[in-house]
């Protein structure tokens, strides 16, 4: 709740035309009060929860300014998170109600556009603001995720054991994900490695000047990010997918849109523009089940694979669960939905894309064993289809958490996901894929099968890596992980955001190594030279601070035998023709995506930008 409190001479409003559907119906449409307190309230969302409390707010201002006239004024424009017509004129009318016992209360209509004339007092109370806080609403899939719960270890025999019961000895990282899971705390006491790596290789920082969660993106992070992005359309691409746009801001009060909210467990970003209010995407859901809502289809055309990369998706995570990019409010998200005939084809398709998230994330050096599997589905589902689940445990051959519940909270029946565990023994959800069995009616996605009959598809959410960021942060953390057991941190080479450095001995072989590097950019590949003026011991300290795959030295003997000297990150150094090191990186570097260096190619030429 937002009060603007004004001690007035008098105030005087006329009630001009409705400004919403839900407007009031009033008697008077002009009235003059004088003598009173008035105070500008705009009603946010949970509110009914802190009546109480608001009232006694606005009695102790009444007392201060010795005010026994109240007028409470519906102000929508002190707040960008309003509750709903219904829920705001149940709350004025219930304060009003309250604040009637002591005082004379006047209340102005409630959704007209109104003119005022009001004369403040000028005493140093005369002007007062206030914020009263209750609890922030909760949509009904947030309310289900503390609801009953059964929580197991599936081994590969099929077996379900209890998770209090499981040895863990020889899964660590599983016990590790099953009590983050089953804590339900996402608050982080720590900063994780991945900030400090993020900072000091210029991938990606903090923005003090937006919201938290909303990061700021380096030319190398930039570089990450839209190669993922790529990596990942033309997978889902060749899967069989089509792409699609859609907008990134919906009407709240739209009726399936408003439905679906209730039914995803995220908090979302409220915006106004004029009195209309909008929720900005979580997902790409919502454009996508529009869109599909007005194609025509045939039941011979399914399944349907639609794409979207959401950039950006918003939700309004809490301010403890947020740090580096583990956990955004505004994130990257590839997004693609799959239009199923029934269940058993819905049930191929998830199989299908289970296998396709493992070999998307291995692209990304993330195996099997650096990311637990969480299976999660309604109690009815798995009788009916428990050798289909042990099937999916067999294909990652180790033991998976699952989730059970009774009934059926939320939109879907059967979900996965692959969850990368930290080093503060955090979890974060990448891969994921869904079978909803909800939405296709709440949209009126329909087709009709071969006997003429209306019928609704299942539909797959599917994320194959999950949000670009996290991949971002999990590659990370896997890299200090690395760098503690002994190994090099590094990237996949096809991400590395240079791929060659050209380190000259001295300066007159600059030109030589000019040479060196045109004929490397000739294959598409990320390279640069460092000419600054500094010792070459210095230079490859540095290249290997930012963990570059391949430096090459030049000096008096390469340019002689026409050779070169290569230091392979992790694999020692190697004297070779520059053809032989092209062609094993062009191996290396098939079928995936390429972009030039976002960089200046010499490093004297470069801004630091941390």
């Amino acid at each position: 709740m937002r009060i603007l409190f004004i001690h007035s001479d008098y105030i005087e409003y006329e009630a001009k035309q409705r400004a919403i559907k839900d407007a009031e119906e009033i008697e008077k449409k002009k009235e003059k009060i004088e003598e009173c307190l008035v105070a500008f309230i705009s009603v946010e969302e949970g509110d009914r929860e802190i009546i109480e409390k608001t009232a006694e707010e606005i009695e102790d201002v009444a007392k201060k300014v010795k005010a026994n006239r109240i007028v409470l004024y519906p102000y929508a424009h002190l707040s960008n998170k309003l509750a709903s017509p219904q829920d705001a004129v149940f709350v004025l009318k219930s304060l009003e109600k309250i604040l009637s016992e002591n005082y004379e209360v006047h209340r102005a209509p409630f959704g007209w556009y109104k003119s005022f004339v009001i004369s403040c007092k000028g005493h140093p109370l005369s002007e007062l603001s206030k914020e009263i806080k209750g609890k922030e609403a909760e949509s009904e899939a947030l309310k289900a995720e503390k609801r009953k719960t059964y929580w197991y270890i599936m081994t590969l025999d099929g077996k379900l054991h209890n998770v209090d019961d499981f040895n863990f000895k020889d899964y660590p990282n599983l016990k590790k994900f099953a009590d983050y899971e089953i804590s339900g705390t996402r608050a982080v006491k720590q900063i994780p490695p991945h900030v400090e790596l993020m900072q000091k290789l210029e991938i990606a920082d903090y923005e003090a000047g937006s919201d938290s969660g909303n990061m700021r993106y380096y030319p190398k992070g930039k570089l990450l990010k839209s190669l993922i992005e790529e990596y990942v359309e033309n997978r889902v691409l060749d899967y069989g997918a089509m792409e699609v746009e859609t907008p990134i801001m919906y009407d709240f009060e739209h009726p399936s849109l408003k439905s679906y909210l209730n039914r995803f467990p995220a908090r979302q970003y409220i915006v106004l523009s004029g009195n209309k209010k909008y929720f900005l995407r979580f997902a790409a859901c919502f454009g996508q089940f529009l869109l599909m809502h007005d194609a025509t289809f045939s039941y011979r055309q399914l399944p349907i694979k639609i794409y979207e990369l959401a950039k950006y998706a918003f939700r309004r995570e809490q301010k403890g669960e947020l740090v580096g990019l583990r956990r955004l409010r505004a994130f990257t998200m590839p997004d693609m939905h799959t239009l199923a005939k029934d269940e058993e084809e819905a049930r191929n398709e998830f199989k299908r894309q289970y296998k396709m998230a493992i070999d998307v994330l291995k692209d990304f050096n993330l195996n099997l064993e650096d990311y637990e599997v969480a299976i999660r589905f309604t109690r009815d589902f798995y009788e009916k289809n428990s050798d289909f689940i042990v099937s999916l445990v067999k294909i990652v051959n180790k033991p998976v958490l699952i989730q059970m519940w009774d009934e059926r909270f939320f939109y879907f029946i059967l979900k996965f996901e692959f969850n990368f565990v930290d080093n503060m023994n955090k979890a974060a959800a990448l891969s994921t894929v869904q079978i909803d069995v909800e939405n296709a009616k709440r949209y009126n996605i329909s087709y009709y099968d071969e006997n003429g009959d209306k019928k609704y598809p299942y539909i797959l959410h599917c994320s194959p890596s999950g949000a670009v960021e996290r991949i971002i942060y999990a590659m990370l953390e896997k890299a200090y992980k690395d760098a503690r057991n002994g190994k090099k941190p590094v990237f996949p080479l096809w991400l590395s955001p240079t791929q060659v450095r050209i380190v000259p001995v001295k300066k007159e072989f600059e030109e030589y190594s000019m040479k060196i590097m045109a004929k490397i950019k000739s294959h598409s590949i990320r390279v640069d030279l460092d000419d600054r003026d500094m010792t070459v011991s210095r230079k490859i300290r540095e290249a290997e601070k930012e963990w570059i795959p391949y430096i090459i030295v030049i000096g008096e003997r390469e340019i002689k035998s026409g050779k070169i000297t290569v230091r392979v990150r992790g694999n020692g150094v190697r004297e070779m023709e520059l053809d032989k090191l092209l062609e094993e990186m062009e191996k290396k570097l098939e079928n995936k995506p390429r972009k030039k260096l976002p960089l200046l190619d010499f490093l004297s030429m470069r801004p630091k930008f941390r």
